[in-house]
């Protein structure tokens, strides 16, 4: 076994599986998806530390346990087309690629977005799709979406974003509250999305996620 390869089953049983993470198929695609192919260069030795894992200014790959929590709890099913907003350099696409039917992935850092594309292509991952845009615009042509998750911190949602999702849709992100952050899920009812609690985590505030600030001297 690889020395990376056993960082991997570490991983899982380290980080993933004490979080209540039992879902085989998450479990299979974390084993499976090599992490540190998907990291800068540089971050290569870092890349299964239990801990946010910078990418580029002001952007994370989130750490494991965060990323199999919310997976958890959206239950991705294999017929469902996922939106994966920030992608990074493509890891959490090509997790969720393994329990989804497609994955479209959008990153605003257009090199970011080239080399998402690449690895994914080079990992002969061909049900997800890398789309260049603002991250709060989300993808809306080629939704709606049963699932949407985000990769990065938020303080609210945009009605844009929350127009793409699916009737009966889950939405998953990392809410910035104070120096706090959790991650809630949502469920679409009714054309509103109602959400609950789900645990805590970290992790920077996204480019137009924001509480639009009033002015104030």
């Amino acid at each position: 076994m690889s020395e990376f390869a056993s960082r991997r089953m570490m991983m899982v049983d380290t980080q993933v599986r004490p979080s209540d993470v039992t879902k085989f198929p998450i479990i299979e695609a974390m084993l499976q998806v090599p992490r540190e192919v998907y990291v800068p260069d540089a971050k290569r030795e870092a890349a299964y530390i239990g801990e946010n894992l910078d990418i580029a200014p002001g952007r994370v790959m989130l750490d494991p346990r965060t990323l199999a929590k919310m997976l958890d709890a959206l239950d991705i099913q294999p017929d469902e087309l996922v939106l994966d907003l920030g992608c990074g350099l493509g890891y959490s696409a090509a997790v969720m690629a393994r329990l989804a039917d497609t994955v479209v992935a959008v990153e605003e850092d257009e090199t970011l977005a080239a080399e998402a594309q690449r690895l994914l292509s080079d990992e002969g991952v061909d049900n997800a799709v890398v789309v260049t845009g603002p991250l709060a615009a989300g993808a809306a042509k080629h939704g709606p979406y049963d699932v949407i998750t985000i990769e990065g911190g938020v303080e609210i949602l945009p009605e844009a974003l929350a127009a793409q999702l699916k009737e009966g849709g889950r939405v998953a992100a990392v809410f910035l509250e104070g120096a706090l952050g959790i991650v809630k899920v949502g469920h679409k009812l009714d054309g509103r999305i109602a959400w609950r609690f789900a645990f805590n985590a970290a992790a920077p505030l996204l480019a137009g996620f924001g509480r639009s600030r009033g002015f104030t001297l």
